[in-house]
């Protein structure tokens, strides 16, 4: 009961690392809201409160923000990975990646925030995780250059916030996974011209030799978000499987 009677709200809950961290913080006594833009996502996590929340909605933020009262954690982790090059980038896939992966994660950060400070002066901290990767952001990758620049912005948003409400006992850290399987990284293998090797070159690339799994992925968060990790913030935390070693 690492985060007992503390409340967490996640974005991107319905599936994936979003889900499995949902389930891992509640099972470590956390009171989470589950955020989806797909409700029917948010079937079966019993005992967690769920709510849809179309995050790019600056009024539906605003409102989602209002509705939960303060906050002990938020796990911004709500994304999307385009690829291509420079040249492959349109100006509408650029604005959309920067759109979902960087203001959203801003505008709830911005929502949150006076019920997190409220909840800092009398708890001490309260704490945000963000959602970045290694991918770009720490090292470089082709084909990425949309969703390299936005993550790359998330660690600047991250320890921007990081600094300003340090001394107010808000924690601000980026979790910068590996490549993770999940249903979203099973679509692009799936869209991709010969799945079978795209699926080999993604593991490739994992010197471990595997790809991640959401379980790999969810302890970070429930450390992060917890009392456990109160001298950490301003990070880019690095869970991958040795890539950028």
């Amino acid at each position: 009961m690492r985060l007992k009677d503390k409340v967490i709200l996640v974005t991107a809950a319905g599936q994936g690392i979003g889900r499995a961290s949902a389930l891992a913080l509640a099972a470590e006594g956390a009171k989470v809201i589950a955020t989806d833009l797909n409700g029917d996502l948010l079937q079966g996590l019993d005992g967690i409160s769920t709510e849809v929340l179309d995050v790019t909605d600056a009024q539906a933020i605003n409102a989602i923000a209002a509705k939960v009262g303060p906050l002990d954690g938020l796990f911004n982790c709500a994304g999307v990975v385009h690829n291509g090059t420079l040249l492959d980038i349109d100006d509408k896939d650029w604005d959309f990646a920067f759109s979902l992966n960087v203001t959203a994660m801003m505008r709830l950060c911005r929502a949150v925030m006076p019920g997190m400070l409220e909840r800092a002066s009398q708890t001490g901290t309260a704490s945000i995780l963000n959602m970045s990767s290694m991918a770009s952001s720490i090292k470089g990758f082709a084909n990425r250059t949309a969703y390299g620049a936005s993550k790359a912005a998330v660690l600047g948003l991250t320890k921007a916030i990081a600094a300003d409400y340090v001394k107010q006992g808000i924690r601000c850290n980026a979790l910068c996974p590996g490549t993770v399987d999940t249903p979203s990284l099973r679509g692009r293998i799936a869209a991709s011209a010969d799945p079978v090797q795209a699926e080999k070159d993604f593991i490739a690339r994992q010197p471990m030799g595997r790809l991640a799994t959401v379980a790999d992925i969810a302890p970070m968060v429930v450390y992060l978000l917890s009392d456990e990790s109160r001298f950490v913030s301003g990070q880019a935390m690095l869970v991958d499987g040795g890539v950028t070693i």
